[in-house]
């Protein structure tokens, strides 16, 4: 099944703005937790880091996991025809997975300890974010180039011949 050119464009536009928003409250999420790093009060800091994770970052997670998703099965680039896919799809899920099982946990557990948060606890409120969003810009960079082309469970399209191996197939 594909979508219209309009409705493509719709789901396009989703996925954009969603991303952004991903990565816009992923920068909060780091700005907050270099503050409290540097001496900001952490009675601030770290519940307003949790409130950002829960209400924003986790929810827009979900929704951009479901769009990558449906983007992969209602659009021509498909969910593993392509290597950069492939891995942005990765790169999404292992995120998702991290919110939950480990982002969401330590920030509701800082939130709690406030100024009691050890030193080392506080770091990872900064390595976090800062991995997250590395991740989500190799994720932009692979759509802006679309590197490495075809996977092996790529159907070449009709009339097509598949291209010999260790060639690259198409435009990448």
């Amino acid at each position: 099944m594909t979508l219209s050119p309009n409705w493509r464009r719709t789901l396009l536009t989703v996925h954009v703005a969603t991303a952004v928003g991903w990565l816009g409250s992923d920068f909060v999420m780091l700005a907050l937790g270099i503050s409290g790093l540097s001496g900001g009060d952490p009675d601030v800091v770290y519940p307003a880091m949790y409130l950002v994770a829960r209400a924003v970052f986790a929810p827009l997670s979900f929704v951009v996991l479901l769009v990558a998703v449906l983007n992969g099965l209602l659009t021509p680039w498909g969910l593993v025809r392509w290597w950069w896919v492939v891995v942005k799809l990765f790169l999404v899920t292992l995120m998702v997975v991290l919110v939950v099982l480990s982002l969401l946990p330590g920030l509701a557990l800082a939130a709690d300890l406030r100024g009691a948060l050890p030193a080392g606890d506080r770091v990872n409120m900064v390595v976090a974010p800062s991995v997250s969003t590395t991740m989500m810009l190799v994720a932009t960079v692979l759509s802006t180039f679309k590197p490495w082309g075809r996977t092996p469970w790529s159907r070449a399209p009709r009339g097509a011949a598949r291209p010999a191996r260790g060639v690259p197939a198409g435009p990448s």
